[in-house]
């Protein structure tokens, strides 16, 4: 987390800048296909940290992706089918 003042200067991708040519984003479809998500309330941050991730490292393992995903709380899905979704993200 930062402060908005930190950004200053830099490039800000929201959870709807995912998507290409009306095409969701891997990470969206998987997310979807593997059913992580739920209520929505955490989604887009999952998203966004999951993207950053990959964009990172594009075969991360499962403690790579618990790590990335440290700050995002779920109370409705459980954090098993959110890194089921990263590793089919990663696969595709």
């Amino acid at each position: 987390m930062v402060l908005a003042v930190e950004c200053d200067g830099a490039e800000i991708v929201t959870v709807e800048g995912l998507m290409t040519d009306h095409q969701l984003d891997p990470i969206q479809q998987t997310m979807i296909d593997a059913g992580g998500v739920q209520c929505g309330f955490c989604t887009p941050g999952i998203l966004i940290s999951s993207r950053a991730l990959l964009d990172r490292n594009p075969h991360p393992n499962e403690y790579e992706i618990r790590d990335a995903l440290v700050g995002n709380l779920c109370r409705c899905t459980g954090y098993t089918r959110i890194i089921d979704a990263v590793k089919m993200a990663a696969e595709s």
